[in-house]
């Protein structure tokens, strides 16, 4: 692997130790512009990249205790087949599409990582106070998760940045046990894609594992450095990065 790659790597990993997400919106981008892939094998690339990184973080979050297991099978299922569904119809889409709808999300991620959730605006740092937002709304959960599943596969995002915020409004996670939860719904939907792509794409190997590698070092990085950083000023600065990485891309589509 070359420098460049080695740190865009870590960048990845960092994201997801931080922020519980954000690493696979930047994983195709890099994967497309830095490194010179298609678009669909940065896609399919991308996610392989991103569950084995999530599943890592995942189970650090779970060694502190921060990984709900009933709320991830509650969320879990419907995203997981959606992402396949997703990943198997991509094969229909231009390559245009993709990158213009992948920009799009990336900026609708900006607006929510500039905002923040209401967990992350509450002082106390736990679940907003309505109790009837803790009450689990099945429903919800299932049209999010395939939603969400739907645009993992077609675009290669986790979705980190919309599971957090489900996780905390509609089933009252703390903001701490809602990011542990996260990788691991970005784990399972990006697995899930990953085999979608397969036999449609050409994979290189060796650059995954390369890629995986650091990016794995990054997420033990960002997960040491989290009690130590503003997340708010965290959350703003990649929000502002999102606009950037979008707007480039809606430039070279």
């Amino acid at each position: 692997m070359t420098l460049p790659a080695i740190l865009f790597a870590f960048l990845v990993g960092l994201s997801l130790g931080i922020l519980g997400g954000g690493g696979s919106i930047l994983t195709v981008p890099i994967f497309r512009y830095a490194l010179g892939m298609g678009v669909k094998e940065s896609i399919g690339m991308g996610l392989g990249v991103v569950a084995l990184t999530s599943l890592v973080g995942m189970f650090r979050h779970w060694k502190q205790g921060n990984v709900d297991l009933k709320a991830l099978a509650v969320f879990a299922p419907a995203a997981v087949l959606s992402t396949y569904g997703g990943a198997r119809f991509a094969a229909l889409v231009p390559d245009v599409v993709q990158m213009v709808g992948l920009a799009l999300v990336m900026g609708a991620a900006a607006i929510l990582m500039w905002s923040g959730t209401p967990a992350s605006r509450n002082p106390t740092g736990g679940a907003p106070a309505s109790t009837e937002s803790k009450r689990p709304r099945p429903e919800v959960i299932i049209g999010l998760g395939i939603g969400l599943g739907f645009l993992t596969g077609l675009l290669g995002v986790g979705g980190g940045f919309l599971v957090v915020p489900a996780l905390v409004l509609f089933l009252g996670l703390e903001m701490k046990r809602a990011v542990g939860t996260s990788l691991g719904v970005i784990a399972l939907n990006a697995a899930s894609g990953f085999v979608g792509y397969l036999g449609q794409v050409t994979m290189d190997w060796v650059l995954i594992a390369g890629f995986t590698g650091v990016a794995v070092i990054g997420v033990f990085a960002g997960a040491a450095l989290v009690p130590r950083l503003s997340q708010q000023h965290l959350r703003r600065g990649f929000a502002i990065f999102l606009v950037v990485v979008a707007t480039y891309i809606l430039i070279k589509r």
